[in-house]
């Protein structure tokens, strides 16, 4: 009886793990990228952007190269770029809105290098 108890939930993760990839499949479009994506063949996709600099603001702050202050800041642009891109998504992202959010992306970028390397929360 505990044996079945227990392969429930494992039979309900492979079925997810099955569903989910198959559910993100694109349909629709055949092996055509999007536009945007075709012009520019170092695209990154935004999500990956989004993990890649709260990656970076962890790092800088497990290591010390950003302050409390400043990566509490830092997160704070990053969420509110995450508000900005849900807010472009609800009408389908245009290449103008693409365009804006990779230069806000970029911009943050900047700011994430520079804020770990201005040395200004080490100590000597």
């Amino acid at each position: 009886m505990m044996m079945k108890k227990a392969l429930i939930p494992v039979l309900a993760l492979v079925a997810a793990s099955i569903a989910v990839p198959a559910a993100a499949q694109n349909y629709g479009h055949g092996n055509r990228a999007p536009a945007y994506q075709q012009q520019d063949r170092n695209w990154q996709a935004i999500s990956q952007r989004k993990f890649n600099l709260d990656r970076r603001i962890d790092q800088g702050e497990r290591n010390r190269s950003l302050s409390r202050r400043e990566a509490t800041r830092l997160r704070s642009e990053l969420n509110s770029l995450v508000r900005l891109e849900r807010d472009y998504m609800r009408g389908g992202l245009s290449v103008r809105e693409r365009r804006d959010l990779d230069q806000r992306y970029d911009r943050l970028s900047r700011q994430v290098r520079m804020e770990r390397n201005d040395r200004d929360n080490r100590r000597h």
